[in-house]
C-alpha cells in the first residue's frame, strides 16, 4: 500500500491525563511507524479538564504543554504533527493554516470515540472513519436521541456524516449480542498497542504489589434506556468484586477517578483507594503505575456487559502489553480472544478470586503468556493495517475483525 496522509482524532487536550494519552495517541505513533503521514488533531469544542486543579478550565496552556511532552518524549519524529484547536477557536502545535493544508491533502480521518468535529477544511475525497470505543451507549444514543444527552442531534448528524463505522463492540451483530445497529454497518476493531512502548517493563517472574485498576466511577446523565430495559455504567457492577480483597487475602488498590463513588465503604472492603488523575497525571505515571502492578482486576459498564458486546478495555489491553496479568469482567470477548491463561475471565465474585489464586500459583508463566496475548491481538501493526485496509474496502457480510 501507497503511504497516506492521515488525520487521526481524539480527546486528549479535553482529558489531559495518562491514560487517555495511551488511548488515542499510540494509533497516530502506530500508523507513523507503518510509514504513513500521520498527524493528530483535536476540536471537541469543550472545556478541557486541569487535573491539577480538578476542575474544568476555560484555558488551554495545561492542555497543549501535555500534548507537547507527549510528542516530544514518545514520537519525537511528530513533534511538529499535532494541532489543538482550543474551542473552536485558537491553534495550539500547529498553525490553523498549516493543519488546513494538511486537511485538504488528507486521504483518510480516523475520528477515534468521534468526539471531534470533522475539520472544517476537510478534502471531500478524504474517507472519514468514526472508532466507536463506547459500544451499546453510543449505539442507543444514536437509535433513541435522549433528551438528556447533551447536543445529542448534532452529535448524532456528525456520526452519520462519517462514511466508514467501526466499533470495540466485537461482538455486534451476533445472535447474542443485543446492541441495536442504529441503521449503520459496524465494522470491528479493537485497541492498538505500540509494543516497544511498553516492553521496558521487565516480565516479572513472581507477584508483587497489589492487583489493581484505572477507572471512573460516573453514572450516565440520564436513564439509557433501550427495547424496555436500562442500562447502567461501572459502578452497580462493581459489586460482584468488592468483596475480593477480603475472600484472596492479597492487596489491591484502584485509582478512582470521578464522582460519588463509595470510597468510605471501599476502603473497609480492603481496597487502598488512590485518587485516580493524581497517580496518573502523566504518560510515564500511568505506564509506571501499571508496572507497579501485580495485575489488573476489573469490572466493565454494565451496558457492555448485559449487550454482550465483546469491549475490551484499552486499559487491559496496556496491562497485557506490560506483562501483568489481568482477570476481567466477560463482555463476550472470551468467544474473541484466547482465556484462562495470562488473560482470565468472571461473572460473579468466585470465580474472580479462582482466577487469581490460579494465577499466583504459576505467576511467571501467567505474566509471560499476557505479554505474548498483547503481541498476538493487539499489535498496531497488525490492529492498523487491518483497520486501514477494511476501511478502503468498505463493510462486508462478514464484517472485519481486527
Amino acid at each position: 500500500m501507497s503511504p497516506l496522509r492521515i488525520v487521526v482524532a481524539g480527546m486528549v487536550a479535553q482529558y489531559p491525563l495518562g491514560g487517555i494519552a495511551w488511548d488515542y495517541l499510540q494509533y497516530v505513533i502506530g500508523l507513523a511507524r507503518l510509514g504513513h503521514d500521520v498527524f493528530y488533531h483535536e476540536d471537541t469544542w469543550c472545556w478541557p479538564y486541569h487535573p491539577s486543579e480538578n476542575r474544568m478550565t476555560d484555558e488551554a496552556r495545561y492542555s497543549a504543554v501535555f500534548l507537547k511532552k507527549f510528542f516530544q518524549r514518545y514520537a519525537p519524529e511528530l513533534a511538529e504533527h499535532w494541532h489543538y484547536l482550543h474551542l473552536h477557536d485558537a491553534s495550539y502545535g500547529m498553525s490553523r493554516r498549516a493543519f488546513d493544508a494538511v486537511a485538504r491533502t488528507a486521504d483518510l480521518f480516523i475520528n477515534i470515540s468521534g468526539t471531534s468535529f470533522i475539520p472544517d477544511a476537510l478534502s471531500p475525497h478524504c474517507l472519514k472513519v468514526f472508532v466507536d470505543t463506547d459500544p451499546g451507549y453510543n449505539q442507543i444514543v444514536l437509535s433513541e436521541r435522549p433528551a438528556w444527552s447533551v447536543n445529542v442531534k448534532r452529535w448524532c448528524a456528525e456520526v452519520l456524516a462519517h462514511d466508514r463505522h467501526f466499533t470495540y463492540g466485537e461482538n455486534i451483530g451476533a445472535p447474542d449480542c443485543g446492541v441495536p445497529t442504529a441503521g449503520l454497518h459496524w465494522q470491528k476493531t479493537r485497541m492498538p498497542i505500540v509494543l516497544d512502548l511498553w516492553e521496558g517493563i521487565p516480565i516479572p517472574t513472581s507477584p508483587t504489589g497489589a492487583w489493581s485498576t484505572v477507572m471512573t466511577w460516573n453514572v450516565f446523565r440520564g436513564k439509557l434506556e433501550y427495547g424496555g430495559d436500562e442500562y447502567h455504567g461501572k459502578p452497580i457492577e462493581f459489586d460482584k468484586i468488592i468483596g475480593l480483597p477480603r475472600r484472596v487475602g492479597l492487596p489491591f488498590r484502584l485509582a478512582l477517578g470521578g464522582t460519588e463513588a463509595p470510597t468510605a465503604q471501599l476502603v473497609a472492603e480492603g481496597w487502598a483507594v488512590q485518587e485516580g488523575p493524581a497517580v496518573t497525571l502523566t504518560p510515564q505515571d500511568y505506564r509506571d503505575y501499571i508496572a507497579a502492578s501485580r495485575g489488573e482486576v476489573s469490572v466493565a459498564k454494565n451496558v457492555y456487559v448485559a449487550l454482550r458486546t465483546a469491549w475490551f478495555s484499552c486499559r487491559s489491553a496496556c496491562y497485557l502489553a506490560a506483562a501483568r496479568p489481568v482477570v476481567v469482567q466477560d463482555t463476550g470477548f472470551s468467544r474473541v480472544f484466547p482465556t484462562g491463561r495470562g488473560l482470565h475471565t468472571f461473572t460473579n465474585t468466585e470465580q474472580a478470586a479462582e482466577a487469581i489464586r490460579a494465577i499466583e500459583r504459576d505467576y511467571g508463566h501467567e505474566a509471560r503468556l499476557a505479554r505474548e496475548l498483547a503481541h498476538a491481538h493487539f499489535d498496531s501493526r497488525r490492529v492498523l493495517t487491518r483497520l486501514i485496509d477494511d476501511a478502503l474496502a468498505g463493510p462486508s457480510d462478514s464484517g472485519g475483525a481486527a
